[in-house]
């Protein structure tokens, strides 16, 4: 293994961490979950320092990491939920943004033209708030029990930020698309 693949194998790991982190989930071992949780959030974070720092961003990495923040982030949410922790409405919001941005990017990709997209400052905030989420409620059931409206105010949060940036991707991009397709 040469020292560039460092991000790769960290991203790989991640992936495996679902496994553990949903059988504590489900096993109702929160703060367990809770940890491995964090965990793969500081795995995440490494894994992109280490790529940028030396320059040891790949192909597969520029896939692999992403896949292994959306598996992760997805597992999670379907366990929350089938604890009846979040409700199910959420769950599909949440898949639902992000299968019409992955198709929307495929769509354009192929049809439109071929352009690596950036996060936009929205859909960075959905994602801090989707991880916020997780880590509050299993901060909630594992050590710190959280007043009832900070749960509903972090759940509609997520509803909020979520159906922006799904409707910001839709906008901007079809907007692209439509400049190109004319000019």
């Amino acid at each position: 293994m040469k020292k560039s693949d460092i991000p790769n194998v960290i991203s790989l790991l991640r992936l495996l961490l679902i496994i553990p982190i949903l059988w504590f989930l489900l096993r109702e071992r929160y703060e367990l979950a809770l940890i491995l949780f964090v965990i793969a959030g500081l795995s995440d974070a490494l894994d992109g320092y280490l790529a940028r720092k030396y320059h040891w961003g790949s192909h597969i990495g520029g896939w692999l990491d992403p896949l292994a923040d959306k598996a992760m982030q997805v597992s999670v949410y379907i366990g929350l939920t089938w604890l009846q922790l979040i409700p199910v409405w959420l769950l599909l919001t949440v898949i639902l943004r992000d299968l019409i941005i992955v198709a929307g990017g495929v769509y354009y990709y192929y049809a439109v033209e071929k352009v690596n997209a950036a996060p936009s400052f929205i859909s960075k905030l959905n994602t801090l708030m989707q991880i916020l989420l997780v880590i509050i409620f299993l901060l909630h059931k594992s050590l710190i029990p959280m007043p009832e409206i900070i749960l509903d105010i972090t759940i509609y949060s997520v509803l909020a930020t979520t159906v922006l940036s799904g409707l910001d991707y839709v906008f901007t991009w079809g907007r692209k698309a439509w400049k190109v397709k004319r000019g």
